[in-house]
């Protein structure tokens, strides 16, 4: 039964996906993904003109479906809640979308027309810092900095991720539960005006 263009495309999109997650963009090649959708080259370039085309689509979805997801957990709630909230989608994206994942948090091409992780994961700091902007008014401390505490927190999330696509262990709510301890129970004895204990050595 023949594709129609838009169920081509949408093949094409899988398995480029699937190709790049298991190769990273320079060992993949436009040559293997025609021959895993059993088409010629030029029905490929006909679609996305090149590799770089098609790599573009593929970030440009992931990262959508991720920051919808985040959008949608910090919607509303209280603040711990909502930090549960996040670490358990990126988590449950490490675990169910695991080809979108290492996608993203390869190197892009030089010049890519796409976006990146990097990009991203700021778009969700800038929401985090939002939800610690209120929790910092209310509890007297400095908003300026809202926006260091948020970066550190969701690198914090994000790295531990990374660690966990390859070991897995222990289960995806544990993982959740240990970030969000450190991270509330840090936060809610913050220190209104921290120093270093250490006296810089000279």
């Amino acid at each position: 039964m023949r594709m129609t263009g838009a169920q081509r495309r949408q093949q094409l999109v899988e398995i480029g996906r699937v190709i790049f997650a298991e190769r990273g963009f320079d060992g993949t090649s436009i040559e293997e993904i025609a021959a895993r959708a059993n088409v010629s080259k030029p029905v490929v370039y006909e679609h996305f003109g090149g590799k770089e085309g098609l790599y573009a689509v593929v970030v440009d979805r992931e990262m959508s479906t991720l920051l919808e997801r985040f959008e949608t957990a910090l919607a509303s709630g209280h603040p711990r809640q909502l930090l549960e909230k996040a670490a358990l989608v990126l988590l449950d994206y490490i675990e169910n979308d695991t080809d979108g994942f290492k996608v993203l948090t390869r190197d892009a091409p030089v010049g890519s027309a796409g976006g990146n992780f990097s990009s991203l994961i700021n778009d969700v700091a800038s929401r985090v810092e939002h939800i610690l902007d209120r929790s910092f008014k209310a509890g007297g401390y400095e908003t300026k900095l809202a926006a260091l505490y948020s970066q550190a927190l969701v690198g914090m999330v994000v790295m531990t991720g990374q660690w966990w696509l390859e070991a897995r262990k222990p289960k995806k709510d544990v993982v959740a539960a240990h970030l969000v301890n450190l991270a509330w129970n840090g936060l809610s004895h913050l220190e209104a005006k921290p120093t270093l204990r250490l006296s810089p050595k000279k």
